[in-house]
Order: C-alpha cells, then sequence, then structure tokens
C-alpha cells in the first residue's frame, strides 16, 4: 500500500507553511519580483504570495505545507484567473508528484529555495492586468503606510467602521 506522507513530523503545520512563505517570499525578491502576501483577489479567494515581475507579469505561489494541504485544498485552480504563471511553493518533504505538470514548483529548504519547474505562461488579459496591478499597488501601499505610521491606521480604520 502506497500511503501519501501527510502533515506530521516534528514542525506543526502553521510553522512550517509560515518557513515555506518566508522561502518563497526571499525566492521571488531575489528575482526581482515584488512579492505581497495574503492577496485577496476579485473572486473572493486569497492568494498566498502575489508577485509583481519586472516585465509587468503577475505570479501567484500557493504555499503547501504537505500532501494533506494540496489534496484538501480545491480553491487553486481559480488563482489561474489572476496571474500569468502559478507556482506551488513547498518543501523537502512534500510529494512533487502531486503538484501539476503545468504549475511551477519552487522548493523551500530553510532560508533557501529553488526552482524546479517553470510554469506555464498564460497571459492575462490586458483589462485584467490593469485591474489587477490597481488592486496590487492599492494593497502594498496601504500596508506600507500602516508600518509607518499603525496608530493612525488603526484610527482610521475604526472610523471607517462607525461610518
Amino acid at each position: 500500500m502506497n500511503k501519501l506522507p501527510i502533515c506530521g513530523g516534528s514542525v506543526a503545520p502553521a510553522e512550517r507553511t509560515l518557513a515555506i512563505c518566508r522561502a518563497a517570499t526571499r525566492f521571488c525578491a531575489l528575482r526581482g519580483w515584488a512579492p505581497v502576501q495574503e492577496v485577496p483577489l476579485p473572486n473572493g479567494r486569497r492568494a498566498d504570495i502575489l508577485a509583481l515581475q519586472p516585465d509587468g507579469g503577475f505570479v501567484i505561489l500557493e504555499i503547501k505545507s504537505c500532501a494533506r494541504d494540496f489534496l484538501s485544498d480545491t480553491k487553486w485552480p481559480e488563482y489561474r484567473d489572476f496571474c500569468d504563471r502559478l507556482y506551488f511553493a513547498v518543501d523537502l518533504d512534500f510529494p512533487q508528484d502531486l503538484v501539476p505538470e503545468d504549475a511551477g514548483l519552487v522548493v523551500a529548504d530553510g532560508w533557501e529555495s529553488a526552482l524546479l519547474r517553470e510554469a506555464s505562461p498564460h497571459p492575462l488579459a490586458p483589462s485584467r492586468r490593469r485591474s489587477l496591478l490597481h488592486r496590487f499597488a492599492r494593497l502594498a501601499a496601504g500596508r506600507l503606510a500602516a508600518l509607518a505610521d499603525p496608530e493612525g491606521h488603526a484610527a482610521m480604520r475604526a472610523a471607517l467602521k462607525v461610518e
């Protein structure tokens, strides 16, 4: 009986996910991509990492901590509508044969990660790209402003909830 490795081991799934996400974010930055984590998409889904490439292309990196995480998630195909390329970022223990052939594969090991397979391109329509770029910029600028002035950001959010 061939069993898939499930979420287990000495590292909790949440810690494993965080470590993969950090390595994937570094992977993006080293390539000159501008990564933003936890990006709400217009279809109600949330991309783990949406990165803007120097040429204006968008990639989504979907973080998967284990086979169970991958097999229980049926939402990731819906991310393709909001990127030019879709990658999965996993760690060394992840069963790589689960990742679809047309998706890219990034494997994280501690602080580092490596591209094992390039993602197939599926270019966004110009109108969708423009809309996504606007969403990306507003989200990134808002998060940067919140880091610069946490109290002012909290007060503004509270004021907006009252209105």
